[in-house]
């Protein structure tokens, strides 16, 4: 049997398509400009996942190309920006929007942090590109660490937990517990406890039941991260309005790891968008 958990109501009109059409305008220029400096990657890749987001609010299947296209697009951008974070003189070269562009090297960025690694690996799980998944995986954890924004220690066990999963390093298990233990609400008191209830602990609780194999216990934990998702961006009138919420990105890339793995989900709801899901786009263009 297969359960639904309803997307709470966004409006997804005439009017919120020409929303995210006139985003997809200025997103596109904000890409041109990467060519000739970036400064400007990191407004361009809130850019890109606000489109990705604005996207999937009339498009809550991702059944036409053009939310592939913003999902790739975001990907890319958050890919670049730590490329670029990463490199002190000379260029990188980057493919965006289907296109490889050469960007001036950046150099230490504050917001080339944690919490942005963890969007960019996610877009990278949802797009299934390893390479790129490596490549973030790559990136030592203090070029992650910005003396600019305080954060709880969870967020650092987890991006180290992820890291280490996926280059196969040892010690996987204690650094999953570790990740567990500094995301207790007594011990990660910086981050509110609305947003790391609802937002940034049900991905965790999904990749210890996704590294664990526990077939079992991974749908209902799904449906859990979606109802409190669904909780989260329902409690006021803003959130329940913020494009923001159309998506549950963090449940939505371990979904896509179980989905892989051949996990039985049983599971339909518009936070998870179905052909993002299930690849239906992946080989449709380069990415």
């Amino acid at each position: 049997m297969t359960l639904t958990i309803s997307r709470h109501d966004l409006p997804a009109g005439p009017e919120a398509e020409r929303f995210a059409e006139r985003l997809d305008e200025h997103l596109t220029r904000s890409i041109d400009r990467l060519d000739a400096t970036a400064a400007v990657i990191s407004s361009t890749f809130d850019s890109a996942v606000m489109s990705l987001r604005a996207r999937c609010v009339i498009d809550p299947r991702a059944a036409k190309v053009e939310t592939w296209e913003a999902t790739v697009n975001a990907m890319q951008v958050g890919s670049a920006l730590f490329a670029a974070s990463g490199a002190s003189e000379g260029t990188v070269e980057c493919r965006i929007n289907r296109k490889l562009r050469t960007i001036p090297a950046a150099g230490p960025m504050s917001t080339a942090s944690a919490g942005t690694w963890l969007t960019a690996f996610w877009l990278a799980v949802i797009c299934r590109d390893q390479e790129r998944m490596t490549q973030l995986s790559e990136i030592p954890l203090e070029r992650l660490r910005s003396p600019r924004r305080q954060a709880d220690a969870y967020l650092y066990h987890w991006v180290d937990t992820l890291q280490t999963w996926w280059l196969r390093r040892p010690d996987l298990a204690d650094k999953l517990i570790s990740t567990i233990e500094a995301s207790d609400p007594t011990v990660a008191t910086v981050t509110p406890v609305d947003l790391l209830q609802g937002q940034l602990y049900p991905p965790i609780n999904l990749f210890y039941h996704y590294v664990r194999r526990d077939q079992a216990g991974f749908a209902p934990a799904l449906a859990d991260a979606l109802k409190l998702h669904k909780t989260y961006w329902t409690l006021s009138e803003d959130r329940a309005t913020d494009i923001d919420g159309s998506i549950a990105l963090g449940p939505l890339a371990i979904a896509c790891l179980a989905h892989d793995a051949e996990f039985p989900l049983d599971i339909t709801s518009d936070y998870l968008p179905h052909h993002l899901l299930q690849r239906t786009w992946l080989g449709e263009f380069p990415t």
